[in-house]
């Protein structure tokens, strides 16, 4: 069955989608910069040919399933906005567009299974992990599988991580210089609870006094991210009602959680609580962010020398255009050299749920980005996203080739504690 959509059905988030096809003059720069372009070669697996084909749907000339194969293969990464010299806000077009086809269209059983899980478990720490561990015998019959659940598997560690709940508050150290909220994450907790202990002792050791508020939700990116926006708002009123006004920023130390909380003005365009939401968006910072505007501490550094080569997460380089604070954060670190990776721009083909969702590319563009992270001959990796170091760590053991890598903060929080 075919659906033919219009602008106006997309209520107030229509004119934020006509003024990105508005702006898009057509011109090419955001090929170079598109892994599935990259990969497939094809016009309208572009940035610029997805715009076209979503413009045709706005505007009743094509066909909703006739685009869907083509914008579904999109990650969502944003390396076309950075790339864009007319200020196209891909964004604005495409989570919409995701969202309404979400309504609209009809999935094969097993897709609708896939996605089901996705949305039951990701957002939610406890069932996350109680899936994972679930996960791991069902690593035994993996060949047995369908191909979604197979890419959903290969993703998880051999042991999870044990649980580390975080304190109501970690107190700075020495005089206090500022006072935040940390968003604790979702997939994180799980997989990676290090990152936010590494966060909470580093952010101490600048004087910096932190509140973990107690019954926070996941911030709904990955809701956003896959067109569950009913979901993605519930998630995100329970953050606006929970998150104290009197912190001098709302930190968050994963790429995706800050890209999409800075959404917030999109997604909740035409709600009663869109100013709450978007002054909500406004405290957001990257933990980066945050640490060099704020002015670090010198670090004592570490105890060797090591060269590591410093991955972009897409969703903080393109979507949030934060670049060049991580960088600083690690040239100060003594006995540390950071090393630029090849076609650094690309994405790792994580992407939320891509690697779930379309294994396959993920796959290609996972190895391709494997093979230019060992062209540094870094000793280790350092980048801002779980996304993307489960992806790289995934990439680089299949390749036979595994190397350590870390969070930004994590390499922070080990200088701090060299002795």
């Amino acid at each position: 069955m075919q659906h033919a959509i219009s602008v106006d059905n997309f209520g107030p988030q229509g004119h934020f989608m006509a003024e990105a096809v508005e702006k898009c003059v057509h011109c090419g720069f955001c090929l170079a910069t598109c892994p599935t372009y990259k990969v497939l070669g094809e016009e309208m697996d572009s940035p610029r040919g997805r715009i076209v084909l979503m413009k045709g749907v706005l505007e009743g000339q094509l066909t909703l399933d006739s685009t869907l194969p083509f914008v579904d293969r999109c990650l969502g990464c944003m390396a076309c906005v950075t790339a864009c010299p007319s200020g196209v806000e891909y964004s604005h077009l495409l989570s919409p567009f995701r969202a309404r086809a979400e309504a609209e269209r009809s999935r094969p059983a097993l897709n609708r299974a896939t996605r089901l899980l996705v949305k039951e478990t990701l957002p939610y720490p406890d069932r996350f992990r109680a899936a994972a561990q679930m996960g791991k015998v069902g690593k035994l019959a993996r060949a047995f599988l369908p191909e979604e659940l197979r890419a959903m598997l290969a993703l998880l560690p051999a042991e999870l991580p044990h649980s580390a709940p975080l304190p109501a508050i970690y107190p700075a150290t020495g005089a206090r210089r500022a006072r935040v909220a940390l968003v604790a994450g979702c997939v994180q907790q799980v997989l990676a609870p290090e990152i936010n202990w590494a966060t909470l002792r580093v952010l101490a050791h600048n004087g910096v006094e932190t509140v973990i508020p107690r019954g926070q939700a996941c911030c709904g990116s990955l809701s956003l991210h896959i067109g569950e926006w009913t979901q993605a708002r519930e998630l995100a009123r329970t953050n606006l009602a929970i998150f104290p006004p009197d912190v001098d920023a709302i930190i968050t130390n994963a790429a995706g959680c800050g890209s999409g909380m800075h959404e917030y003005g999109l997604l909740f365009a035409g709600e009663p609580d869109v100013a709450q939401a978007q002054a909500f968006s406004a405290r957001v910072k990257d933990i980066t962010v945050f640490l060099d505007e704020l002015g670090l501490t010198p670090p004592p550094g570490l105890a060797a020398p090591i060269r590591v080569a410093y991955h972009d997460a897409c969703h903080l380089a393109h979507a949030q255009g934060v670049t060049v604070p991580p960088r600083r954060l690690l040239a100060s670190i003594p006995n540390v050299t950071v090393v630029e990776i090849p076609e650094g721009e690309l994405c790792c083909g994580s992407a939320g749920t891509y690697n779930l969702e379309q294994p396959e590319l993920a796959r290609q563009i996972g190895e391709r980005k494997a093979h230019n992270i060992l062209a540094t001959h870094a000793q280790a990796i350092v980048t801002g996203n779980i996304g993307c170091i489960t992806q790289i760590r995934t990439h680089l053991a299949a390749l036979g080739k595994p190397l350590p890598i870390w969070h930004t903060i994590e390499l922070l929080d080990a200088a701090y504690e060299t002795k």
